[in-house]
């Protein structure tokens, strides 16, 4: 045999008999607290940590044929002597240096101890040392691209917890999350970075392990909308770099027209590498977003905001970084469809052409408001709910003569699209859900690209809010009983019927209303949205509740009258009872991956093995 005498010191622990492990091939040890398994197979020691790294199944259970040890529980194979996986779903096994020592204690080779007839009295040590040192961070990382990459729930759910407890930062999860997922995926921003974006908003108001399940969901999303994709292959920024803004703003505009996304993207980039900030790049994009009517339901736009809101996590200040991440947007510009060309926007009644001669007047009527202070009036909402559509287009004109700014009349277009959401009457078909929440979640990305920029382009995204609070009027006929709350409530008691009312199928309402109790009773809205957020990250929840949830927490943060604070939580609420509760698959896999990094069983009992 030949003696590993690697990292000999007194630390080494001893393990079992050479002839007990000759005679058995393998043993069971601990060393400081870590179980170890030892094996003797063709003539060599060999020691391994004993929990699998997949799910922490012993492997001391498991078989060894050349050279490769199996564990029974999924197949996970490992290279014996390294603990390196055939199997990357399963990670490497940490491997320990071992020893054969004499009576005495000391270190020496089968060969010499059966010379001197010592070998039954000889005894196998093993170091507390693994063989691979690499830093937990680092360790995490490459598991977290190994994840992405193969799209590996399991090591995606370990990174999120492994991650954050090794001391790396969550925005540093996002950015490398946001960086595979603007490469990785040919047609651009989607779904999956636009969860993982909305979660990241979301971080400082969940718990520990919410946070850490919010990462989880976000990254899953990622992995999911690229699997399978193929990448992403750049256009180069003109070398010229010396062009005006407005002159790129045009081309911009053109090559979107066009559908040239090539064309945009070379724009785009050159507009980066120009020096232009968040401001002129969000007024480059939304310009473009706003040339058409309400783009792809709305998600093309949603998806700008939620790609500027990326940026405002990881930093502008890296011009590749800024570049790629916009760059992924032109693609879904150049190619959505366009709201006019629907029956709905020029059936019965021509809105397209209502937007359009609005359009015309747009710099006279913020010329006539130029220096004036506008104060939403009291019937604002009910008129932007009316049910003649110039009742709606004259609110948005006046409001505009009267000084209304781009940020003002959005956020208030927002909240009249919350209403629809918190009063949508649940006699209508499931899908129409969609419907109400696709205005909501556009206006409420309007209303967030306002906070970035002012320019007058943007008010078009307004307008369009606005004619789909006006198309979704028959979502609300008759309205949902409206949740006013009841001052006398027992706020523990709303919380605990708000996720009882997540337990079972249907409870829209009831969830509305333990909502509208807590707050009506004084209970901490900090507690509520935490509670909302964990209600969200242990369902299998789909892309459009993390939208619901995270639009409508920030219009919550956003205002300062209760009644509309509290009505924005209760479309959220109401909105994520009538799609659960789900199978909760993925949680299960959080779950494992938690209980895993504490050192618990998952095959057994859940003791600390």
């Amino acid at each position: 045999m030949v003696v590993d005498n690697t990292g000999h010191d007194d630390g080494y622990s001893e393990a079992v008999d050479l002839d007990t492990l000759r005679e058995e091939g393998r043993a069971l040890t601990a060393v400081d607290g870590t179980p170890i398994a030892v094996f003797h197979h063709e003539g060599e020691v060999r020691a391994v940590n004993n929990r699998c790294p997949h799910m922490g199944f012993p492997l001391t259970e498991g078989s060894v044929d050349e050279g490769v040890l199996t564990c029974h529980w999924h197949h996970a194979r490992f290279e014996l002597s390294c603990g390196d996986t055939f199997d990357p779903w399963a990670d490497d096994v940490d491997t320990y240096p071992t020893e054969i020592r004499d009576a005495d204690g000391n270190a020496a080779s089968v060969d010499a101890l059966e010379e001197r007839g010592e070998a039954g009295e000889a005894t196998v040590y093993v170091s507390p040392k693994p063989r691979r040192s690499e830093p937990p961070a680092v360790h995490w990382r490459g598991r977290l691209d190994d994840g992405l990459e193969q799209n590996l729930r399991l090591v995606l759910a370990k990174a999120a917890v492994g991650l954050p407890n090794a001391g790396v930062d969550p925005e540093a999860v996002v950015e490398r999350g946001v960086r595979f997922g603007v490469r990785n995926r040919a047609d651009g921003w989607g779904p999956g970075l636009t969860v993982l974006t909305a979660l990241a908003n979301r971080l400082p108001t969940l718990d520990e392990q919410d946070r850490r399940r919010a990462l989880y969901q976000g990254l899953v999303e990622v992995a999911g909308d690229c699997d399978g994709e193929p990448p992403k292959f750049d256009q180069d920024a003109f070398s010229a770099t010396d062009v005006s803004f407005d002159r790129l703003l045009s081309w911009f505009r053109e090559n979107v027209e066009v559908r040239d996304p090539d064309g945009a993207e070379r724009v785009l980039r050159t507009a980066v590498a120009s020096g232009y900030g968040p401001e002129r790049l969000t007024e480059l994009l939304v310009t473009a977003a706003t040339d058409h009517r309400y783009l792809d339901a709305g998600h093309a736009l949603d998806y700008v905001n939620k790609a500027t809101e990326a940026l405002d996590l990881v930093g502008w200040d890296d011009d590749e970084r800024t570049a790629d991440v916009l760059a992924s947007l032109v693609r879904g510009l150049a190619t959505a469809a366009r709201a006019e060309e629907t029956a709905s926007w020029r059936q019965p009644v021509d809105l397209a052409g209502m937007c359009a001669e609005r359009f015309d007047r747009l710099d006279e009527l913020v010329a006539d408001g130029d220096g004036k202070s506008w104060t939403e009036p009291d019937d604002f909402t009910e008129r932007l709910h009316a049910a003649d559509p110039e009742t709606v287009f004259d609110a948005l004109e006046t409001a505009i003569e009267d000084g209304a700014t781009v940020e003002e009349l959005a956020g208030a277009v927002a909240f009249a699209a919350a209403r629809r959401v918190a009063l949508f009457a649940t006699s209508n078909e499931f899908d129409d859900w969609n419907t109400v929440h696709h205005t909501f979640t556009f206006a409420n990305a309007v209303h967030r690209a306002a906070e970035r920029t002012d320019t007058t382009a943007l008010y078009r995204g307004v307008f369009d809010a606005a004619v789909n609070v006006y198309l979704d009027r028959f979502l609300n006929t008759p309205p949902a009983p409206e949740a006013t709350g009841d001052p006398d409530a027992d706020p523990e008691a709303a919380l605990a019927e708000l996720r009882s009312a997540f337990e079972q199928q249907g409870r829209v309402q009831q969830a509305g209303d333990a909502v509208a109790d807590y707050l009506a009773a004084g209970g901490d809205p900090d507690r509520l949205t935490a509670e909302l957020g964990n209600a969200l990250l242990v369902e299998d929840t789909g892309f459009h509740t993390f939208q619901a949830y995270e639009a409508a927490c920030r219009q919550f943060d956003r205002r300062d009258d209760d009644a509309r604070r509290r009505d924005c939580l209760v479309a959220a609420a109401r909105y994520m009872a009538a799609h659960y509760p789900t199978r909760r698959s993925r949680e299960q896999t959080f779950s494992i991956a938690s209980r895993l990094l504490r050192g618990e069983r998952v095959h057994g009992d859940g003791e600390a093995e």
